[in-house]
C-alpha cells in the first residue's frame, strides 16, 4: 500500500521527492506526492515539477486536466515542460489546444529544442492540418532547426499521412542527412497516396533497410491488392536475412486469404510456432479468416479452439461467423452467434452483417427476419445501409420481391446502388423481366462507372430475346468507356500461384491445358449428356460461337490445370474474382463425380465445395 506520512522528516529531500515520483504507478498515489511536494515546498524545484508534470501527462494514467493545473502553477515554466504538456495535447481528444499552447510559449519567448516541433507536427497529423504543418515548417527552418532530421521526419510524417505527396517528396529530397525513419516514412506515404510503384522505387533506393521497411512495403502491397507481389517480396525479405515481424505476417496472412494460397499461408503458421512469434488478437484473427477463405474450415476450427479466451474478442467470433456465412453454412453461423453471446460477447455491427448473410447464402428467411428485428429491440443497435442490404439480398434470393421492394421503400435513408443491385440480381434469378429492366435502366444512370450494372441490364434483355435492347446498352457503355473486368482465377500448385484469365492464350501448358479441357468436354457430353448452358450470355452470337466462349472461362482453365499438375484424389482449390457463371458451376459437379476430386471454388461472393456431383451450395447461390 502506497502511503505518505506528513511528518517524515525524509519527505522534504529532494532525493526522496524524486525516487517516490519515480515509482508512482497511478494518479491517487500521484496526486498524494504533489500535495506533500507543496506542503514541503519543492513543488517548483524545476526537476522535480518537470517530473510531476510528466506523470500527469502519461498516456498510462496521467489525467490532463490535472496536468493543466499543475503547469498553471508554475511561474516560469521551461521548455521541457512546454513541450509535456504541448504532446499530451496533441496525444489528446482536441490536439488543437497544443497549437494554442505554442502560441503561449511563442509570446512567453521560451526557446525550443528538437523535441518542440515533433510534438506539434503530431497534432497537425490528428488533425490533418497541413496550413499549420506548412507554418511549422517555416519556424523549424527559422529558428536554425533545418538540419535536424528528428523534426525534418517529423515534418515529413504529416505530410506524407496528410497525403501531400509533392511536399513530401520536395523535402524528403532535401534533408542533408536522411536516416532509416526518412525512407520508412517516405514508402509508407507513397504506398498510401496509393502509388505502389514509386514507393518500390524509394525502397529499392534505400542504403540501408530494416524490419519496418520490408514490413511497411508488404503491408502497402496487401492494401493496394498486390497479394501476388507481396508474397514474392516476404521472400526476398527472408533472403535479406530479416526475420518477419507480427505486422508483416498479419499483412501476408490477408494477401494468403486474398489469393486461397493455403500452403503459403500454412507456411506461415509453421513459422509463427516454430519463431516465437506472440499469436495475439490481430494475429490469431488473421489466422481464423486465411484458413476461412482458403477453404479450409477444419483448420481455422483447431486455430480458433486454440486461441486464449482473452484473445477470442468480437472481431474473431465475428470472422468465424463470417466464415460459416461464406461456405453456406447458414444453421452452424446461427449456432455460433449464440455461442459467441453465451460466452459473453457481445455482437456488434459486423457481427450481424456476417450472419444476416449467413441467413441469405442458406435461404433462412424466418431467422434473418428475427435477427434483423432484434438488432434494434434486443442490442440497441441501428441498422446501416448495410444490413438492409443482407435482408433485401435475403428476400430476393428467396423469391420474395414484393417483401423486398416493400423494405426499401420503409428505409429510414436513401436506397444506393447496392440495395438496388441486389434486387436487380433476384429479378434475375426468379425471371421478373418487367421489373428488373426497370431497376437496370435506372442503376445505369445512379452507377454509371459500374460495369456490372450494363451487364446485369443487357444480360436480362438478352434473356427476353431483346438483342436490340441488349446491344444497345452495350454500346452505351463502351462509348462511356466503362471496361468490363476480364475473370481471373487464381489456383496453387506446389506453392506457385497460377493466375489465368477469361480467354487467356499465353500461359506455358496452354496447348495441354486446351487438349485436356477438349477431353473433359467430350468426357461429360458422352458419361453425363452434358450440354453447355449458354443462357447467362448476353451476346447474340450462335450456340457454338457461345459454346466455345464458355470453355475459355478462367475457373474452367484452372481447374484444368489443377486436373494436369495435381495427383489424382488431390483436392483442387480455385479462387475467383467474379461469381461462378451457371454452366462452370455445372460443369465443376460433373467434374467432380466423373474424376472423382474434390473441387474448392471461392467466387466473388462465397464458396463452392464441389464433391461427387454436388455442391455445397445446393445450387442456391
Amino acid at each position: 500500500m502506497f502511503t505518505l506520512k506528513a511528518d517524515s522528516p525524509l519527505q522534504s529531500t529532494w532525493a526522496q521527492t524524486m525516487s517516490l515520483l519515480e515509482n508512482c504507478s497511478n494518479m491517487k498515489q500521484l496526486k498524494e506526492i504533489h500535495a506533500q511536494m507543496i506542503k514541503t515546498e519543492t513543488a517548483t524545484e524545476p526537476k522535480l515539477a518537470t517530473k510531476l508534470l510528466t506523470l500527469c501527462t502519461s498516456p498510462h494514467f496521467g489525467d490532463l486536466p490535472y496536468a493543466q493545473r499543475v503547469f498553471n502553477g508554475i511561474t516560469r515554466p521551461n521548455t521541457f515542460m512546454w513541450n509535456a504538456i504541448i504532446r499530451a495535447y496533441s496525444n489528446s481528444k482536441e490536439p488543437e489546444l497544443a497549437f494554442l499552447l505554442y502560441q503561449q510559449m511563442l509570446s512567453s519567448s521560451v526557446p525550443h529544442n528538437s523535441y518542440t516541433f515533433p510534438f506539434l507536427l503530431k497534432a497537425c497529423r490528428n488533425l490533418s492540418a497541413m496550413g499549420e504543418a506548412l507554418q511549422i515548417h517555416g519556424l523549424v527552418i527559422k529558428l536554425g532547426f533545418g538540419s535536424d532530421v528528428f523534426a525534418l521526419n517529423a515534418l515529413l510524417h504529416v505530410y506524407a499521412l496528410c497525403g501531400d505527396i509533392y511536399y513530401a517528396r520536395q523535402l524528403f529530397d532535401n534533408i542533408p542527412v536522411r536516416d532509416v525513419v526518412s525512407w520508412n516514412i517516405m514508402i509508407d506515404g507513397y504506398i498510401k497516396s496509393g502509388d505502389v510503384k514509386t514507393a518500390y522505387g524509394v525502397f529499392l533506393d534505400m542504403p540501408l533497410k530494416n524490419v519496418v521497411s520490408w514490413t511497411s512495403l508488404i503491408s502497402g502491397l496487401v492494401e493496394a491488392g498486390q497479394s501476388v507481389e507481396a508474397l514474392s517480396l516476404c521472400y526476398e525479405m527472408q533472403n535479406a536475412g530479416f526475420e518477419l515481424d507480427g505486422i508483416a505476417i498479419a499483412s501476408l496472412l490477408t494477401a494468403c486469404a486474398n489469393l486461397g494460397a493455403l500452403d503459403q499461408g500454412r507456411w506461415l503458421h509453421f513459422y509463427v510456432l516454430n519463431n516465437g512469434v506472440d499469436v495475439d488478437r490481430v494475429i490469431g484473427c488473421a489466422l481464423v479468416n486465411m484458413y476461412l477463405k482458403c477453404g479450409d474450415m477444419e483448420e481455422a476450427l483447431r486455430v480458433f479452439g486454440k486461441l486464449k479466451s482473452d484473445q477470442k474478442d468480437v472481431y474473431v467470433w465475428t470472422a468465424m461467423i463470417d466464415g460459416f456465412a461464406i461456405h453456406g453454412l447458414g444453421v452452424e453461423a446461427l449456432e455460433w452467434f449464440n455461442r459467441m453471446q453465451r460466452e459473453g460477447i457481445r455482437p456488434n455491427s459486423i457481427t450481424f452483417t456476417a450472419v444476416l448473410r449467413a441467413c441469405s447464402y442458406a435461404g433462412l428467411v424466418g431467422e434473418g427476419k428475427e435477427l434483423f428485428e432484434s438488432m434494434t429491440s434486443l442490442y440497441n443497435l441501428i441498422p446501416s445501409i448495410e444490413h438492409y442490404g443482407c435482408m433485401v439480398d435475403l428476400l430476393g434470393r428467396a423469391g420474395l420481391l414484393d417483401e423486398a421492394k416493400e423494405l426499401i421503400k420503409k428505409m429510414p435513408m436513401k436506397p444506393n446502388a447496392v440495395i438496388w443491385g441486389a434486387l436487380l440480381k433476384a429479378c434475375w434469378i426468379h425471371r421478373d423481366f418487367l421489373v428488373g429492366s426497370q431497376i437496370g435502366a435506372h442503376l445505369v444512370e445512379v452507377d454509371s462507372d459500374h460495369s456490372g450494372r450494363y451487364i446485369q441490364l443487357a444480360t436480362i434483355f438478352a434473356a427476353e430475346g431483346k438483342w436490340k435492347e441488349a446491344a444497345e446498352v452495350r454500346l452505351k457503355m463502351k462509348n462511356l468507356g466503362v471496361s468490363i473486368p476480364p475473370g481471373k482465377s487464381s489456383i496453387t500448385v506446389n506453392g506457385v500461384v497460377h493466375e489465368f484469365l477469361a480467354g487467356q492464350q499465353d500461359h506455358p501448358q496452354m496447348e495441354k491445358i486446351h487438349l485436356k479441357l477438349k477431353q473433359i468436354a467430350e468426357r461429360l457430353r458422352r458419361d453425363e449428356g452434358y450440354e453447355p448452358s449458354t443462357k447467362d450470355l448476353l451476346l447474340d452470337l450462335e450456340n457454338e460461337e457461345k459454346e466455345t466462349a464458355m470453355a475459355q472461362h478462367s475457373e474452367k482453365l484452372a481447374i484444368a490445370f489443377g486436373l494436369i499438375n495435381t495427383k489424382p484424389g488431390m483436392t483442387i482449390r480455385v479462387i475467383k474474382n467474379l461469381r461462378v457463371c451457371e454452366d462452370c458451376h455445372v460443369v465443376a459437379k460433373l467434374i467432380s463425380q466423373i474424376y472423382c476430386r474434390g473441387i474448392i471454388m471461392r467466387d466473388r461472393v462465397r464458396f463452392h465445395h464441389f464433391r461427387n456431383g454436388n455442391c455445397s451450395c445446393k445450387d442456391y447461390w
